[in-house]
């Protein structure tokens, strides 16, 4: 996914009030933009990190800055909550995930579960149906390891729950972590701060959801899906169940 246009450099001041920021441009000019990320953003609102913004001139927008990429211990972190789903579809038509790029058709946002919407529905005249659920990861506290979640998601429990009866009514069910950072190799469900969901997801894998982990090249110019990386959990019960 490559940018409409240059992302503008500056210094981030503070993130507050979970949906706004204070930076500080090259020139020392100071402004208040928009934090499309209404989550906890640990470890990325240190006051004084490098950041990135995008610029809108739409006059029904209040601020024209909205905050896009975050420098955390040397890497770029992308924080967009509104990107990972059309990056998980940018992964699965470059066929990084499984086989899901051989469904016929893809649809977003549909309904289904208990009043909720999957992001990604994928339909076959031999496949069938397949569910896809994305999360976005940007969460790290040790090299080489992408956690998710950062803070209690209840959720994002219900969602695997969700999937686990697509499962058991005879459907595929997936679970896409889209990870906007490339410094990972493998994914951790974050236990401690989430044992509620932790839980929920070992009920989805072993009702038979599937879960992959795709990292991302962050840069100014574009983020892009590269690859899968492990999730430790789904390859310690594949090794549980080759035993």
């Amino acid at each position: 996914m490559i940018f409409d246009r240059p992302l503008v450099p500056a210094t981030l001041v503070q993130r507050y009030k979970r949906f706004l920021f204070d930076a500080l441009l090259a020139d020392g000019a100071a402004l208040t933009g928009s934090c499309p990320n209404t989550g906890s953003m640990r470890g990325l609102t240190t006051p004084g990190s490098r950041i990135w913004m995008s610029e809108h001139d739409s006059p029904t927008r209040k601020y024209r800055q909205m905050l896009e990429i975050v420098e955390a211990n040397g890497t770029l972190v992308g924080i967009n909550t509104g990107l990972p789903n059309r990056l998980a579809e940018e992964a699965i038509r470059l066929g990084l995930v499984a086989d899901l790029h051989l469904y016929e058709s893809l649809a977003r946002e549909q309904k289904y579960g208990r009043n909720s919407r999957i992001d990604i529905l994928l339909s076959d005249s031999l496949r069938g149906l397949a569910f896809v659920e994305v999360k976005n990861v940007h969460f790290s506290r040790s090299p080489g390891v992408a956690e998710f979640p950062d803070s209690p998601t209840a959720r994002g429990a219900k969602h695997l729950e969700e999937l686990g009866d697509m499962v058991e009514a005879g459907h595929r069910a997936i679970m896409v972590y889209l990870v906007q950072r490339d410094d990972c190799d493998h994914l951790q469900i974050c236990r401690d701060y989430d044992p509620v969901y932790a839980a929920a997801f070992d009920r989805a894998m072993a009702r038979g959801v599937e879960a992959y982990a795709v990292k991302c090249l962050v840069s100014p110019s574009e983020i892009a899906p590269i690859g899968l990386i492990a999730i430790d959990e789904v390859s310690a019960s594949a090794i549980r169940n080759s035993g």
